[in-house]
């Protein structure tokens, strides 16, 4: 393997990742506003923060489980 495909596979894999990252995230988001009554910026912001820490963990959860 050679530098620049190591390289373009380092990036895909990153690319992927975050990709995963961000679909977990918009869709516990999504949940988190269907699921509150009122919206205001406070909540807004903990729900962006909540769903981001459920999307990590979702995805770390998903490797270890060993798929891919």
């Amino acid at each position: 393997m050679t530098r620049r495909t190591a390289f373009l596979h380092a990036l895909s894999d990153f690319l992927l990742a975050l990709f995963e990252v961000l679909a977990w995230w918009a869709v516990l988001a999504v949940l988190w506003l269907v699921f509150i009554s009122a919206v205001d910026a406070l909540e807004l912001v903990l729900g962006a923060a909540v769903a981001l820490v459920g999307a990590v963990a979702a995805r770390a959860a998903r490797r270890a489980a060993g798929a891919r």
